[in-house]
Parts: structure tokens; sequence; C-alpha cells
């Protein structure tokens, strides 16, 4: 198999994975995502939509959403008072910390026929290739505590 061919494939494995662990948690993909992105820290409008690959009118309706299930919610920018950021609210710091570690458990089984040094050589090049194309984090790594990232 090419690598474009692998490459493409294995994304939409992952995409798989990822939104069959958001259905497990009455969520959309996108709003998945939205959550695992704000698990560090609040973001503004503009970087969020830059992290999520999104023009502004989507991600408005997809933060209206998120909104409307109780999981994010709208907060003064403290260095622009015209801005807004977007957080987690309580239930949604709950529920993002259950399914980051469900999604995480289910994207680590994916290469469970692979021994460990090949995971790890599979993992240093996907790590460079995400890195050297510069590739915002939307995903913490496995190891990081999602609770201790946003001061909990």
């Amino acid at each position: 198999m090419s690598v474009a061919a692998a490459l493409v494939r294995g994304s939409f494995l992952v995409n798989a994975v990822y939104a069959e662990s958001s259905r497990a948690y009455g969520l959309t993909p996108q709003q998945g995502q939205l959550l695992c992105v704000l698990m560090a820290r609040p973001y503004g409008m503009s970087e969020l939509g830059t992290a999520l690959g999104l023009a502004k009118s989507s991600l408005t309706g997809l933060v209206d959403r998120t909104a409307r299930h109780g999981l994010v919610r709208r907060e003064p920018d403290p260095l622009d008072g015209r801005a807004v950021r977007i957080t987690l609210t309580e239930k949604g710091s709950g529920l993002v910390d259950e399914f980051y570690a469900a999604t995480c458990r289910r994207v680590e089984a994916l290469p469970a026929a692979l021994s460990e040094a090949e995971r790890d050589v599979l993992a240093d090049l996907l790590g460079r290739m995400v890195l050297d194309n510069q590739v915002p984090v939307v995903f913490m790594e496995a190891d990081e505590d999602p609770s201790a990232a946003r001061g909990l």
C-alpha cells in the first residue's frame, strides 16, 4: 500500500473510531473534537476556528449547539472586551474527561497487532509528520491528565 493510501485510509479508520466514541457519549464527532480542544484551556473564536479548521459560520453553529447541551459557554475575553472565549462548563468538563479516556482506549487499540517496537516506530514517524506540518493540538497526549491541564 502506498503512503498516500495508507494515510488516507488510516484517517478514515481513526475518524470512524472517533465517531463511534462520540455517539456513545451522545455527541457528534465535531462536538467531541470541540470538547477535546477545549480540554487544555479556553479559546477565542478565531483561534478555535483555526484549530478545528472551520469557517466562522460553521464554528458558531457548532458552539451554539454544544452550548445548548450545557457543555460549553461563552465568556468575555479579559484582553478584548469585544471578543469572547469558549470554555467548558462543569458538565462539559466531566463529559470530556470520560469521552477522552474512552476515545484514547479505542484509538490505542487500533495498532494492537503491532509489536511494542513497531508501535514506537509508528508513533515516532506520525509524530514527526504532525510536527513538521504544524498540526494544531486538537487532542492531548494519552498520558496527560486532562483535569490537570484545566487547573482542576
